[in-house]
């Protein structure tokens, strides 16, 4: 397609949404109702009910921190310019390390959008590898984003954090996944709490920052990963929202 002139190329880089779209683990299930349908009334019309951190989405900052923006307050520009896409491949429960943030190419430069390829979006559905297993970011990584001076943040995980920082483990109103936390410790001899005593801190480091970050990344991220691209990923203007079910695109001028 043109743009300004230019031939770009777009890639979308979410997973699908419907009534059957995997959920993190204590979200209730998505329901979509028909109230008007072409046999019945010549349109269609539905209404939805939905968790707004499911599929690809963005985290505003008030979800975690008190205080802080909602969805409809922070500015648009937030959720668009120009980053990279890198691949990280990390397995199950692995960190992603402020020294695999250095090392990937293309390099990431302060004010970049930094969408992260680790693999895992291969593994989208409703499955415990997905959610419960994943690798993740964490304190090291936030406070390596926030000295960076990035933008925005994408991982093809199911969080902005590892899992055993969410509350799949001992952490708020978890752990809500105990028989994964003694699995973590028969797998690596520590607590949980012992590696990962911190709630979501990159979460909290990015976002508490003005660094926006979006959840689930899929789509054709293989695609792009390796380029410097164009990346928008736009919420709706919700009033005292804490996130938003986004359609995350990178453009690239061919």
């Amino acid at each position: 397609m043109k743009v300004f002139g230019k031939n770009v190329k777009l890639y979308d880089l979410s997973h699908p949404f419907g009534d059957k779209v995997p959920l993190w683990p204590y979200f209730p299930d998505v329901k979509i109702e028909r109230m008007h349908y072409h046999a019945k009334s010549g349109l269609l019309s539905q209404i939805i009910t939905t968790s707004m951190h499911c599929t690809t989405h963005a985290d505003s900052p008030a979800h975690v921190i008190e205080g802080t923006p909602y969805t409809a307050d922070i500015p648009i520009e937030s959720y668009f310019g120009t980053g990279v896409v890198v691949s990280i491949p990390k397995g199950k429960w692995e960190k992603i390390m402020p020294e695999d943030l250095e090392n990937a190419r293309p390099k990431i430069e302060k004010d970049d959008i930094v969408i992260i390829n680790t693999g895992w979006h291969k593994y989208w559905g409703d499955n415990i590898k997905y959610f419960c297993y994943s690798p993740g970011l964490y304190k090291e990584a936030g406070d390596w984003f926030v000295e960076k001076g990035v933008k925005a943040v994408g991982v093809d995980q199911q969080a902005l954090d590892h899992p055993m920082a969410t509350a799949i483990a001992p952490h708020g109103p978890g752990p809500l996944r105990p028989d994964l936390c003694e699995e973590y410790k028969q797998e690596t001899g520590h607590d949980v709490l012992e590696d990962f005593p911190l709630w979501e801190p990159n979460h909290r480091a990015i976002l508490s920052h003005g660094i926006m970050g979006w959840e689930n990344v899929g789509g054709d991220i293989d695609k792009v990963t390796g380029k410097r691209v164009t990346i928008a990923g736009f919420p709706i203007r919700w009033e005292k929202g804490d996130g938003s079910i986004v359609r995350l695109v990178a453009m690239v001028e061919e």
